[in-house]
């Protein structure tokens, strides 16, 4: 299965349906058979939280535009076959780990040749233990494709929301790392915990603080996190200057 190429075919509609000023409609395409699925990658190390903040990340994406994820999504190791399904994984994590297998780095190497994206997300709030574990797993499986800082003009940053700069539950670095495989960012790495920034409780309160700029700090949080949606499954169609007045539109300068 080539992964996200259904999910891809649909953007030009998805696109405009998500920046029109009019009320936003349900993107057709998006049928059962293709409906996304935000996936939390179990690397061993039990409950990290992903999967909660998988679940409102798919949340507020349905909420927001019209794409329309699982509200249910699954966990999935490297190597399964479930992982395969999805387009979108989500690997979040706070210390260190052992070294993956050669068969979780074929898995993983494998995943991204076949269309599929890697959003990693470092919650340890500084810590170097994941962000270490992490840098070494990825160079054994793109060694000519290290990661690097993203450029404050790509498109990641105004794929739906724009933004200026990277935030989660945590102010972290200026930038976003990423890995490129082609004429795309394949994998996409935070360290400023998005996750932690989505969680709610079971009641549906906000779980964790976020910190240092509170509400507002949040809600660019989640923005950013439906960027890198967005991005995964549009790549880099917004680029196209074509939509430059529905976003002066949306942003309220425009004609």
């Amino acid at each position: 299965m080539i992964l996200g190429s259904g999910v891809r075919s649909t953007c030009f509609v998805l696109a405009l349906a998500c920046l029109s000023v009019a009320p936003v409609k349900r993107a057709s395409a998006f049928g059962e058979a293709t409906e996304l699925e935000i996936v939390s990658l179990d690397v061993g190390r039990g409950d990290d939280g992903s999967q909660s903040a998988t679940e409102r990340l798919a949340w507020e994406v349905r909420k927001r535009s019209s794409v329309e994820p699982m509200l249910e999504p699954g966990r999935a190791r490297l190597g399964d076959d479930s992982l395969f399904r999805s387009p979108f994984i989500y690997w979040r994590g706070s210390d260190e780990f052992a070294p993956l297998s050669e068969q979780s780095i074929d898995a993983l190497r494998r995943y991204v040749h076949r269309g599929g994206f890697v959003l990693v997300d470092d919650a340890s709030a500084g810590g170097e233990g994941f962000d270490r574990a992490v840098r070494r797993e990825l160079l054994r499986a793109f060694p000519a494709n290290p990661l690097k800082a993203i450029p404050d003009n790509h498109t990641i940053y105004r794929s739906f929301y724009l933004l200026s700069r990277p935030v989660g539950r945590l102010e972290g670095p200026e930038f976003l790392e990423g890995i490129s495989y082609g004429d795309r960012i394949a994998i996409v790495y935070s360290r400023h915990d998005l996750g932690g920034a989505l969680q709610r409780d079971k009641l549906g309160a906000w779980s964790q603080a976020v910190v240092p700029g509170g509400e507002r700090q949040r809600e660019s949080a989640i923005r950013l996190a439906i960027n890198i949606v967005l991005y995964a499954l549009c790549t880099d169609y917004k680029d196209d200057q074509v939509h430059a007045p529905f976003i002066m539109r949306r942003r309220g300068s425009g004609p």
